[in-house]
C-alpha cells in the first residue's frame, strides 16, 4: 500500500478475493472506498458498519464453513446445523419442562412473529401434559405508530396479536398460566425503562433466557443502530440502555415489508414507523441468551447471510447493536443455508448453480 494525493491506494494486485482475482481500494477521510476493475463506490453511510475497511469487510464476507463454529472467552458459542428453529423449540420445551418438576420460576424473552414455533412448543407442552404455571414470557417489541401509540392487540400483523394467540392460545387451559405472565407491550408500560425493571423484577435482575434473531440493520428487537432513542456515548453506556419507544431505521422497515404479516410483498407502506422495545440492559441481563440465524428464500437468497457474518465474526459495537450477545453466555445457531458461500452473477446466474 502507498500514499498517493493524500489517500493510501493498494496496488493493483496486491490483495485478491475470493476468487483469486485482484482488489484495488483507497482510502478516502475515514472510510475505504471500493476499488473494484469496474465500477468503484464506497458504502452508503447510514449502512452498519460503513467504516469498516475493505479488507475487514472482504474477511468476514468470505469466512468459510470450516471456520465458523467457536466459543469465546465469555462462553458465547457459534454452531451450524441445517434447522436452528427446531433447537429453538427443544430449548424452550426442555426448559418449560424443567420448571414444572422442579417448581422453579422461569423468565423468558421471545422475538415475534414465530407462530409455527410457538405451536409446537405448545402442542408438545399439550401432549406432554407439561404445567407452564411459573412461566413469565416477555414479547420483546411491538409496533407504534408515528405519535407512540402502541398497537392494540387486536392488531393483526401486531407481535403481541401473535405472541398471545400462535404461543399461549395454542396451550391448553388447564396447563397455562394467567395471561398476564405472557407479557406484552402496552400504552401503560411502554415508557422509558418500565418494561425492563418489570423484566428484573419478576426475573431477579434479568431473564433466565433470550431468544432473538438478528434482522437486516444488524439490530435485536427494535434496537436499530443509529436510532436517536438509543444514542450512547460509549458502548458500556450503550448497554445500560433499557426499554424505550424507538424510531425505526430504513432496513428495518424494508425487512419487515419481506415478511408474511405485513404481506411479503415490498409493502413499505404497510409497517408501522415506530415501535417499542426491550433494551440492551435486557440482553446483558439474561443469564442466557439463544440465537437463530435462518432466514432464507426459496431460491437460496437471503438478506440475513452478510449481518450474520457481520454481527458473529465483526467487532462488537453500537454499529451491530445484535454483537452485544457475545459479550454473555449463550449460542447462535446458524443454518447452513445462512453458512454457504456467497455468490456473484458475474456470468449471469448465481456462482452456487454452475
Amino acid at each position: 500500500m502507498c500514499l498517493l494525493n493524500n489517500s493510501y491506494v493498494c496496488i493493483p494486485g496486491s490483495v485478491k478475493n475470493a476468487a483469486g482475482k485482484p482488489h484495488s481500494f483507497a482510502l478516502e477521510g475515514d472510510v475505504f472506498m471500493w476499488k473494484g476493475n469496474e465500477f468503484p463506490f464506497k458504502p452508503a453511510r447510514w449502512l452498519p458498519h460503513a467504516n469498516l475497511t475493505f479488507e475487514e469487510l472482504d474477511r468476514i464476507r468470505n469466512i468459510r464453513r470450516e471456520d465458523m463454529e467457536y466459543t469465546n472467552e465469555n462462553g458465547y458459542s457459534v454452531r451450524v446445523v441445517h434447522d436452528p428453529t427446531l433447537l429453538m423449540v427443544l430449548d424452550v420445551f426442555h426448559r418449560i419442562y424443567l420448571s414444572d418438576v422442579n417448581n422453579t420460576r422461569l423468565t423468558m424473552i421471545f422475538p415475534n412473529q414465530w407462530p409455527g414455533a410457538y405451536q409446537a412448543i405448545a402442542e408438545m407442552v399439550n401432549r406432554c401434559n407439561v404445567s407452564c404455571r411459573n412461566v413469565h414470557a416477555f414479547a420483546m417489541d411491538e409496533w407504534a405508530d408515528e405519535d407512540g401509540n402502541v398497537a392494540p392487540l387486536t392488531y393483526g400483523a401486531g407481535l403481541g396479536y401473535s405472541f398471545r394467540n400462535h404461543f399461549y392460545g395454542k396451550i391448553r387451559e388447564d396447563l397455562r398460566p394467567d395471561v398476564e405472565q405472557w407479557h406484552v407491550f402496552t400504552n401503560e408500560n411502554k415508557g422509558t425503562d418500565v418494561y425492563s425493571s418489570i423484566i428484573e423484577e419478576i426475573g431477579d435482575g434479568g431473564a433466565d433466557v433470550i431468544y432473538t434473531a438478528t434482522g437486516w440493520p444488524g439490530h435485536t428487537a427494535f434496537i436499530d443502530p443509529g436510532a436517536p432513542e438509543f444514542q450512547a456515548g460509549s458502548l458500556e453506556e450503550f448497554c445500560k440502555l433499557g426499554s424505550r419507544l424507538t424510531t425505526e431505521t430504513p432496513l428495518t422497515i424494508c425487512e419487515n415489508s419481506l415478511l408474511p404479516p405485513m404481506g411479503a410483498s415490498g409493502d413499505v407502506w404497510a409497517v408501522p414507523p415506530r415501535a417499542v422495545t426491550i433494551g440492551p440492559r435486557d440482553i446483558v441481563n439474561a443469564r442466557e441468551r439463544f440465537e437463530v440465524h435462518s432466514f432464507v428464500n426459496a431460491d437460496g437468497s437471503s438478506w440475513q447471510r452478510m449481518i450474520s457474518r457481520l454481527e458473529l465474526y465483526g467487532p462488537i459495537s453500537m454499529e451491530c447493536p445484535a454483537s452485544i450477545l457475545r459479550l454473555g453466555r449463550g449460542i447462535c445457531y446458524v443454518s447452513e443455508a445462512i453458512a454457504r458461500p456467497f455468490g456473484s452473477w458475474q456470468n449471469g446466474q448465481p456462482d452456487w448453480t454452475l
